[in-house]
């Protein structure tokens, strides 16, 4: 039993102990095994609190028997075991093409920043393990490390565990690779020690004299970061140029000033003593990493020729960067994305200062987007608010169009229904469903409202075609044309902006074919708009040649056959014309008149001469 004294530890491991103790590893082991290998790391290389461990207790509890009853734990204690369920029960169909996705899941269910880290800590003592699983387990899971919980390890900046994590991985996705360049790093071993030495004895004095206390140590690179170099420069073993470095690092008190001189001084007397390559001097404690990772960094040539490279830091910059607190991701070529990188920086902090944090003020995961499951697994991402239609659209158009509802973890549900972050929905469609306008009230996604528009643009022409086709054979038989400025002033009256539009409401039958005959041997029933924006409906009932001449006698109007139009009321001496419509008579217009031009292109044979009586001396 693992020994802790915290009676919260004490309570939670004694339930999964009794409710896991029948199940066991692949190995034949007690399963409790796994849970007390996540709590030492939790405990002893992450450094999380109680609280955290007895959620690593109650987890495997829940997780391997769903009905054990934990209620009567804190309840930020069951949030942290409800998170870690959650991402438990991910099955990633495909982890090499959804590796971005399926990371976000993972934060996103992370409502208590601890739990990804729980999680990252709950894989690498499945990676210490690796050995018990069968082979196809143990290739999904090394799969899942190298493209999920490596880079969360490394956002995170867990440097150590995804340091580890790597060199697993390493071992068994590329063994004769990892046993040939381990076996290098062994063989040199007493090599690089040897240079530590020669290297420190020109220095010790000068630094003794001085009165700076440090100790030095040799970094060693890992076996799968020397590999990625190999394959990225395309050199072999010998030609990594940076297989170790010499570390200095300074004991002194925290601050910031005194940090900094003592670190230039250092640096000082080292490039003093031999040849430096200032082309590759990396200055960190000047301006420090975004991450916060300081360091001064320096390449230099010893008495035999061979470059070491040389690391100059404090004490407080060591234990940031090798705990973790400071992170490599920023600089290491990680995909990144933004509102995930900010609020993993806030898991950071919480994780630094653990007792500043009260629950309420806990960092929360980015919540514009959704993750959603089809049955058989496959993950899919929708922006927050999205529906079963969004769902159906973003798998395919043609089973979005056909979409009539959907079941959400296993419930019936309409089209309409929100989505959140890990339900399974399965879409229900029928052949016979079109989409309609009001679907585009109802979806989020700009993928399904592209592709109902586009839908509905395309049932649209295709009654326009039909309603053409009726008109054209129905105008044929009655020998009757519809020129292009007539059809637009129909469709002007009828408050129709385009001709696809218009034809479709043929088609439909809103307009009928009658109707426009109507217009078509009567164009003056249209309206025309007078200047001062009023619609007048204009009909005619007589007609009269335009060789004739209409004489008016404007003191007398009462009970006569025409009338003065109200677009531009014309008076006595204005030259004038006559239109002819088919209820008011002639109507007067001034041939200045605002709708003039038009009449008289378009319905030249409406068009009456008119002068005033009194001009004639009748």
């Amino acid at each position: 039993m693992v020994g802790y004294d915290s009676q919260l530890v004490t309570r939670a491991r004694r339930l999964a102990f009794e409710a896991l103790r029948d199940d066991l590893r692949f190995n034949g082991h007690p399963f409790i095994e796994h849970a007390d290998g996540v709590a030492r790391i939790v405990s002893d290389e992450v450094g999380l609190g109680d609280d955290c461990i007895a959620a690593v207790y109650l987890h495997e509890a829940t997780r391997m028997h769903p009905g054990t009853d934990i209620s009567d734990f804190p309840a930020e204690i069951l949030k942290i075991v409800d998170g870690l369920g959650k991402i438990a029960a991910i099955r990633p169909k495909d982890t090499r093409l959804e590796a971005e996705n399926y990371k976000k899941l993972i934060v996103q269910y992370s409502t208590d920043p601890r739990v990804t880290v729980l999680k990252i800590a709950d894989r690498l003592e499945v990676m210490r393990n690796l050995q018990i699983f069968p082979k196809a387990a143990r290739d999904q899971k090394i799969l899942e490390t190298l493209m999920l919980y490596i880079p969360l390890a490394h956002q995170l900046g867990l440097y150590n565990i995804k340091s580890e994590m790597e060199d697993i991985y390493f071992r068994y996705a590329e063994p004769e690779q990892y046993r040939s360049i381990t076996r290098k790093l062994k063989a040199g071993e007493k090599e690089r020690e040897r240079l530590m030495e020669e290297f420190i004895k020109p220095l010790e004095s000068d630094l003794s004299a001085e009165g700076i206390k440090y100790k030095l140590k040799i970094r060693t690179k890992t076996a799968y970061s020397i590999y990625k170099k190999m394959l990225k420069q395309g050199v072999p073993f010998e030609g990594v140029f940076d297989v170790f470095a010499i570390r200095f690092i300074i004991d002194c008190e925290a601050e910031r000033k005194t940090e900094q001189d003592l670190c230039w001084r250092v640096f000082s007397h080292v490039t003093k003593k031999y040849e430096s390559d200032t082309n590759r001097l990396r200055d960190w404690v000047t301006n420090p990493k975004p991450n916060g990772y300081e360091s001064l960094h320096i390449t230099v040539k010893n008495a035999s020729g061979t470059y070491l490279e040389v690391q100059i830091r404090t004490k407080r910059m060591d234990d940031t960067a090798e705990s973790g607190l400071a992170s490599h991701w920023s600089y290491k070529g990680i995909k990144k994305d933004d509102t995930l990188d900010k609020w993993l920086s806030s898991v950071r902090f919480t994780l630094e200062h653990p007792y500043d944090t009260k629950p309420e003020d806990l960092p929360q995961p980015p919540s514009k987007e959704i993750f959603v499951f089809t049955p058989t697994g496959e993950l899919k991402i929708l922006s927050a608010g999205a529906t079963v239609l969004d769902f159906a659209f973003c798998i395919h158009t043609v089973l979005g169009c056909r979409c009539t509802g959907g079941r959400i973890n296993g419930k019936a549900c309409t089209i309409r229904e929100n989505l959140k972050t890990g339900d399974v929905v399965e879409i229900l469609s029928s052949k016979n469903q079109k989409p309609s306008a009001d679907w585009l009230n109802w979806v989020v996604t700009s993928k399904a409202r592209s592709k109902i528009k586009l839908e509905l643009d395309a049932e649209l022409r295709k009654k326009a075609s039909a309603g053409r086709e009726l008109l054209e054979r129905r105008l044929k038989n009655w020998k009757l044309a519809l020129p292009d400025t007539l059809l637009h002033d129909i469709m002007h009256y009828l408050k129709y902006s385009s001709v696809i539009s218009f034809m479709a409401a043929v088609d439909e039958g809103t307009i009928g074919v009658e109707q426009i005959k109507e217009y078509i041997l009567d164009p003056s029933m249209l309206v025309y708009r007078t200047e001062q924006g009023e619609e007048k409906k204009e009909d005619h009932k007589a007609w009269s040649s335009p060789d004739d001449i209409l004489v008016i006698n404007a003191k007398n109007v009462k009970g006569m056959d025409y009338k003065m139009a109200p677009c531009c009321n014309p008076v006595y001496g204005d030259a004038v014309f006559g239109f002819v419509t088919r209820t008011d008579g002639i109507k007067i217009h001034k041939d200045s008149c605002p709708n003039a031009p038009s009449l008289k292109e378009r319905y030249p044979y409406r068009v009456q001469r008119v002068v005033w009586a009194e001009k004639t001396g009748k």
